[in-house]
C-alpha cells in the first residue's frame, strides 16, 4: 500500500470519529498538507479523497486542538489507540502549543466566577428580559 485516502487514514489515525466527519473537516478547511513551492513551505486544505503518502505533513485542526504530524505508517483500517499512534510522529513545536493552549484554559477556569446557587424566579425573570425573550409584550 503505497497510499490512502486522507478521510480514511485521519479516522484511522484517531483524529475524527467517523470518516464522515474526516471528510466534513477536509471539506471546510481544517485538514492543511505542506507542500513546497520553490524555496518555502505553503499549507493548503486538502480534499477527502487526497492520498495520503508516508512523509506527508499535515496540520489537523479538531476539537482536541491544532496537530502537526508527519505521516509513518498508513493504515485503513481502525484498529486500538496504541497501534493508531504509531501512524503519525507529532512535531515538539505542535505539542508545546498544546500544552500552553491548555494552561491557559486551565488558568482561565480559576478566573471565572460561578453563581453561589441557581438563580431565583426574579432573577430568571429579569435574565430573560435582559436576553430580549420577555413573555409579555
Amino acid at each position: 500500500m503505497t497510499s490512502v485516502r486522507m478521510d480514511k487514514w485521519l479516522w484511522a489515525a484517531r483524529f475524527f470519529k467517523t470518516r464522515a466527519l474526516a471528510a466534513r473537516a477536509c471539506d471546510l478547511g481544517r485538514i492543511q498538507s505542506r507542500v513546497q513551492s520553490g524555496a518555502q513551505l505553503k499549507d493548503q486544505p486538502t480534499k477527502p479523497s487526497r492520498e495520503v503518502r508516508i512523509g506527508d505533513m499535515l496540520r489537523i485542526t479538531n476539537d482536541g486542538g491544532d496537530f502537526e504530524v508527519e505521516v509513518l505508517l498508513l493504515s485503513e483500517v481502525r484498529g486500538p489507540a496504541s497501534v493508531a499512534q504509531t501512524l503519525y510522529r507529532e512535531t515538539e513545536e505542535s505539542q508545546e502549543l498544546r500544552r500552553k493552549a491548555a494552561a491557559e484554559r486551565k488558568a482561565m477556569m480559576q478566573f471565572e466566577a460561578l453563581p453561589a446557587s441557581r438563580p431565583s424566579k426574579r432573577d430568571r425573570r429579569r435574565i430573560i428580559q435582559f436576553r430580549g425573550r420577555a413573555t409579555n409584550p
